[in-house]
């Protein structure tokens, strides 16, 4: 059954001169906000490990932000604005990124109703040379209500990867309310950042050096990766009065059979590192429900959670999920996720979350709430009335849930 909850509930109120518009000097100059048993305490990121049970395994995404944001221009001379979210043909990011002449994308359009159809040239103010002689073009192919599909083609024979690194810029949030500049390129992505695909980072990784990554290793601490390639929709706002009216946009994640294995087999406490990775973690296991009701793995849908009963447990859903893998020769599992997680989600899988602070009437604040037991405006009372930074350049927290499994 749907939840009924209405956004309005999870409203709170963010000062302008609390978001953090840039990042601070050192990824891992942050606070950190600890939260457990009700109880909310002030540290620093720096001190993350010692939070850490050393018997843990600790999740991150490991997803890659692509200049995904091109700017064009018609003869007419009015801009156009494009944002790829997804490939289309090919489908597999790691082919549309090879292609050498063209592909195509399904975009957000800024500026849609200026532009009809024909070719578009890439905007190029400064009369760039290496961005000239790409003679990169865009067609529009088809429109829908939100999104357009968009053909690029271009000269010089280089993958689609390299046009957007020369052309593309860093698609950093809106509310950053600033374009982006030189300093996104390297700190709006994470150290471990290794598979291409997101328009958004992952931001709760961004906190992360090498120095807190050692003091996991020196913890024993099992680190492991997900890739869940994250989409525009982490930036669009809900806009209807209950949650039920938004709708999620899939986002494709990989998962490999070894953590699959790891998580099956033995019942450690799993910190999950960013709301990506929680959602990533939290639909392996309708994942693996569908594995033993329909014999494979299927796209977990929005409202899949809440509409009945699961009685299967987590270590029968995860084994499923290895012995499809094992059947068909499998070394991970791909698939996609519209899951969304409000309260009265029932976690099965994740017992500590790693994020920063969300804006508010957002979907990620109602996984917040989900997580602490709705005992979201404690910490978010906190986090205010201590000065923490808000949003994706923001100050860090972690959130411990299943006390009993972590102590």
């Amino acid at each position: 059954m749907i939840p009924e909850i209405r956004i309005t509930d999870y409203d709170y109120n963010l000062p302008e001169d609390r978001i953090a518009k840039y990042p601070l000097p050192e990824r891992d100059g942050s606070k950190l906000l600890k939260y457990c048993n009700g109880q909310v305490e002030e540290h620093g990121f720096r001190e993350i490990a010692d939070f850490i049970p050393e018997n843990s395994v600790m999740v991150f995404n490991d997803t890659k932000v692509v200049p995904a944001r091109l700017h064009f221009q018609k003869d007419t001379g009015a801009h156009i604005e494009i944002f790829c979210l997804e490939p289309v043909s090919p489908p597999e990011y790691n082919l549309v990124f090879a292609e050498t002449s063209s592909c195509r994308w399904k975009c957000i359009i800024g500026n849609v109703k200026r532009w009809k159809s024909g070719l578009l040239s890439l905007y190029n103010p400064d009369s760039d040379p290496a961005v000239s002689e790409l003679c990169l073009k865009a067609e529009l192919i088809a429109r829908d209500n939100e999104t357009s599909v968009i053909e690029f083609s271009w000269e010089g024979g280089i993958p689609f990867s390299r046009v957007l690194e020369i052309c593309g810029t860093v698609p950093i949030p809106p509310y950053l309310d600033r374009d982006s500049e030189a300093i996104d390129t390297e700190r709006y992505q994470t150290l471990y950042a290794r598979y291409r695909g997101s328009v958004a980072a992952p931001t709760a990784g961004l906190h992360f050096t090498e120095r807190e990554l050692d003091a996991l290793k020196a913890r024993g601490i099992d680190m492991e990766t997900v890739c869940l390639h994250v989409g525009a929709g982490t930036f669009l706002p809900v806009k209807s009065d209950l949650i039920a009216g938004h709708r999620m946009h899939r986002e494709p994640f990989a998962v490999r059979k070894s953590l699959l294995k790891t998580l099956a087999q033995a019942r450690k406490p799993v910190v999950a590192v960013g709301t990506t990775s929680v959602r990533t973690l939290e639909s392996l296991y309708y994942a693996g429900v569908a594995c033993i009701e329909k014999g494979a793995p299927e796209d977990i849908g929005q409202w899949t959670p809440y509409e009945r009963e699961f009685t299967y447990s987590t270590e029968e859903a995860l084994g499923a999920l290895v012995s499809y893998l094992d059947a068909n020769g499998l070394e991970e599992l791909r698939t996609g996720t519209r899951i969304i997680i409000v309260p009265g989600f029932r976690f099965r899988i994740v017992d500590a979350l790693v994020t920063n602070f969300h804006q508010p009437q957002s979907t990620l604040l109602l996984l917040i709430s989900a997580f602490v037991d709705g005992d979201w405006r404690r910490i978010y009372d906190f986090a205010l009335q201590h000065d923490f930074r808000f949003l994706s350049y923001g100050d860090s927290s972690i959130l411990l849930r299943n006390i009993k499994l972590i102590e």
